[in-house]
């Protein structure tokens, strides 16, 4: 081989070696390149999950500051409303007995001027049955007591007395003071003798 024919193979051998280290160095710069454009995106992608995340928060905030606010005005409500009717609650049962009243006014004057005592029972008894029923309309029963077992729910033994017949034991013989009972609650015991 001549001298040009080295040179030549030489020469091409190093364009070779020069062109496989250009074709290296671009594969190089471009996955940097690409890796680089995938960490761009990757920060966006996480700048963009950020954001929505953020901007979650804040929907929940806003929803939670708004529930809040209805939860408060809700509760001043509903104190409000206890207070009133705590203080007008019994207007419905005062409005109801005032007719009641106005007949015992009627009662008293007749009493200064009447001359038949057996009237005016007669009409003191009829304004008692109408007060009994305006209690019972608003919920107010009797405890019965006449006869009846002993009940420590219902009635307070204010005394014990021989029973006068065996059946009679351990059973209420006198009433000495009424009960009631407002709505299925006792408002007041009935006050009894029990016999033993």
């Amino acid at each position: 081989m001549n001298s040009k024919e080295k040179e030549t193979e030489i020469n091409e051998e190093e364009l070779n070696a020069q062109t496989t280290q250009n074709e290296q160095s671009k594969e190089t710069t471009e996955k940097e390149a690409s890796q680089e454009d995938l960490s761009l995106t990757e920060e966006e992608k996480l700048a963009q999950e950020l954001e929505k995340a953020n901007e979650q928060i804040e929907e929940q905030k806003d929803k939670f500051l708004r529930l809040s606010a209805e939860f408060d005005n809700y509760r001043k409500r509903t104190l409000k409303e206890k207070a009133e009717l705590i203080l007008n609650g019994g207007e419905k049962s005062i409005s109801s007995i005032l007719p009641i009243i106005d007949d015992f006014e009627r009662a008293l004057q007749n009493m200064e001027i009447a001359t038949d005592v057996a009237a005016v029972k007669e009409g003191v008894e009829l304004i008692f049955s109408k007060f009994m029923s305006v209690l019972q309309q608003n919920g107010v029963k009797v405890i019965e007591t006449k006869e009846q077992p002993m009940d420590t729910d219902y009635h307070e033994a204010v005394a014990v007395v021989p029973a006068p017949a065996e059946e009679l034991k351990g059973k209420i013989l006198d009433c000495v003071q009424t009960g009631y009972i407002l709505n299925e609650k006792v408002i007041r015991h009935a006050k009894v003798v029990v016999g033993e």
